[in-house]
């Protein structure tokens, strides 16, 4: 049987069509659980914005984050001020390099009610959240979580994804307000180096917490 051109076109057309229908189809809860199951290491650069409860701009910082799963994660701010928050799966760090001080605690503890461990943490999101797809004209997608602990100091988290990866993640306080993290210069599953996660503290700076834990 001949296939005239009409006909081509239209296979052709359909072709095309599918795979963009199959996308359209895919949701914003999809691709958290895709990301969280499927991505083991990950590296950006972040833009942080925390906004106070009339929409006032607080704070602005800007750095690098990597984690590895689970339960590692590191935070490299570079501006205004530089910190750095590492958690080695057992300790978590926090450096401030202009008071010289270190500060580690338990991560487990340290962690414990906070959405750090949602990307980098062992367990499925629908495991601790109540998940929503939220409507967008943006071309992302956008996924709410709310903490099924009533008690939980966030009333929310938002994360959105385009077709790429992870672009923004969004956390609300109790006080109404939101901390902002915009995502750049993403790698899925790069390979990171083996003493990334390693933190010893610099000489002469003040070391609070237990360090043996």
């Amino acid at each position: 049987m001949k296939i005239n051109k009409l006909s081509r076109y239209f296979i052709a057309l359909l072709a095309i069509c599918l795979p963009l229908s199959s996308m359209a189809t895919e949701s914003a809860i999809d691709k958290l659980n895709t990301f969280v199951q499927s991505v083991s290491t990950f590296k950006a650069k972040f833009n942080q914005t925390v906004i106070d409860s009339r929409g006032n701009v607080l704070e602005e910082a800007e750095g690098f984050f990597i984690l590895e799963r689970p339960g590692k994660f590191r935070w490299d701010y570079q501006e205004p001020y530089p910190q750095h928050i590492v958690a080695d799966g057992t300790r978590i760090w926090f450096y401030d390099v202009d008071l010289e001080q270190v500060t580690v605690q338990s991560q487990l503890e340290a962690l414990a009610d906070t959405p750090a461990t949602l990307l980098s943490g062992e367990t499925l999101p629908a495991d601790n959240y109540l998940l929503t797809d939220i409507p967008s004209v943006d071309g992302l997608f956008w996924v709410e979580l709310i903490p099924k602990d009533v008690e939980s100091n966030f009333q929310t988290i938002t994360l959105a994804f385009d077709q790429y990866g992870l672009q923004q993640m969004i956390m609300k306080d109790s006080f109404d307000q939101k901390t902002r993290l915009t995502f750049s210069q993403t790698a899925e599953n790069p390979e990171l180096p083996a003493d990334a996660f390693v933190f010893i503290p610099p000489k002469g700076v003040d070391v609070v917490g237990e360090t043996g834990l």
